[in-house]
């Protein structure tokens, strides 16, 4: 690995590398290692795991004092907002009179007001109304529902490990036409990083996966090493992990070069299905980025700036991968 995060002739301080430009149709070909079985009993092995009925459904930030926030997840409608002492809160999006999108209403000292009819609903709940159990990482909103989950629910999300400090972050959210698992299958295959995305991926090698059989929560990492492309012929070499902390969820982490300790959390949420009976799922993808350098505190300065940027990063990715994604889940749907 160190000879790979290093180049000969470029300062050895510096986090980007050189790396020899080479036309897209001359890549080494990843269909031989990408092994459908290997992939198929990695995603059948993340849809055991505990979840404790959590969901994530959008960004922290995304649910602001005095603004309801309207969505739907796995068929359940919700509304979340933040109270007079700014907590966030989650509950049915229907008011229990006559069914009024909850989305629309009115927030006044933290208290949702129908603007059908004026029925007043409080963090505590209204008559044939209670709240859901919800979680408020900093970077995520979350909420627990026990009846769509189906498991044995548990007192927090599952998280994965984050950087202690999770300032410089980004959340985009994006639907695709599909089902959470093929959002995870698409993660499960990490040989396609090059080849799909050659604008952001260069020189990926997969240098560990699970085993066909037998996975365990010892052996169910992919590793691998790339190289996040900056121009044709520069970028930052690194060596990443792919870890399912629960059946909705995987993350990438780096585990050597720069930004070691950054995560991408891609989160995949069941909404339900379409107007068309199909299923949406939507991708909640947080990036917490992390750096030992000192210049590094200058990024939590510059958050505002950043956060459009790596926001555009993720979009431009996800369009890609939706659309494998999707593809997929229609193939799965016509064998069916």
């Amino acid at each position: 690995m160190s000879r790979r995060l290093e180049s000969a002739g470029w300062p050895k301080n510096s986090p980007l590398r050189r790396f020899p430009a080479e036309k897209w149709s001359r890549q080494r070909p990843t269909y031989p290692d990408a092994d459908p079985a290997l992939i198929e009993a990695a995603l059948r092995w993340s849809q055991q795991l505990p979840g404790g009925n959590w969901y994530a459904f959008a960004a922290s930030r995304a649910i602001r004092t005095g603004l309801p926030f309207g969505t739907t997840v796995n068929g359940v409608e919700i509304v979340a907002w933040r109270d007079s002492a700014g907590m966030l809160r989650v509950g049915p999006g229907a008011c229990p009179h006559l069914g009024a999108p909850l989305g629309t209403a009115h927030v006044e000292n933290g208290t949702l007001i129908c603007r059908w009819h004026g029925l007043r609903i409080s963090a505590d709940g209204a008559a044939r109304w209670c709240p859901f159990p919800s979680h408020d990482d900093g970077v995520l909103a979350w909420v627990r529902l026990d009846a769509a989950g189906g498991q044995t629910p548990t007192e927090s999300p599952i998280i994965g490990t984050r950087p202690d400090d999770t300032t410089v972050h980004a959340v985009t959210r994006l639907t695709g036409v599909c089902e959470p698992r093929d959002i995870l299958a698409n993660r499960l295959d990490p040989w396609h990083g090059a080849w799909f995305h050659p604008y952001s991926f260069a020189r990926l090698d997969v240098t560990r996966t699970p085993p066909r059989k037998g996975i365990t929560e010892d052996n169910h990492r992919f590793l691998l090493t790339v190289t996040f492309r900056v121009t044709r012929g520069l970028g930052v070499p690194v060596e990443a992990e792919f870890t399912c902390p629960d059946p909705r969820t995987i993350v990438m982490r780096i585990v050597a070069g720069e930004g070691m300790g950054s995560v991408v959390e891609t989160h995949a949420t069941p909404l339900g299905p379409g107007p068309d009976g199909q299923a949406r799922t939507a991708v909640v993808e947080a990036v917490i980025a992390n750096s030992d350098r000192p210049i590094f505190r200058f990024a939590h300065r510059a958050v505002p700036l950043l956060r459009p940027l790596m926001n555009h990063a993720t979009a431009r990715l996800w369009r890609d991968d939706l659309a494998y994604a999707e593809r997929r889940y229609q193939l799965r749907t016509r064998r069916q």
